[in-house]
């Protein structure tokens, strides 16, 4: 399985990095991108997804979610095997 992408906004973001450590528990590979340093992920993130608020999570074009969404990463591990 390909890594999943995360799109976060560093640190500070609470639901951000609950996110990232319930991927981790779970065994489910992803990179992480912090849209507050990087203009072209934050434009495919609003505008081309139309998200507003983060984490974004991407599987792939037709599979992603924003926010802290556990059932959404049981489906995916689950998924995985």
């Amino acid at each position: 399985m390909e890594p999943l992408r995360v799109y976060t906004t560093g640190p500070s973001c609470g639901k951000c990095e609950m996110t990232k450590r319930m991927l981790k528990a779970k065994g489910i590979p992803f990179i992480e991108t912090n849209i507050s340093h990087d203009e072209a992920a934050r434009e495919y993130v609003t505008v081309e997804l139309g998200y507003s608020t983060a984490p974004v999570v991407v599987v792939d074009d037709e599979d992603h979610w924003c926010d802290l969404r556990p059932d959404h990463i049981e489906r995916v591990a689950a998924r995985m095997g």
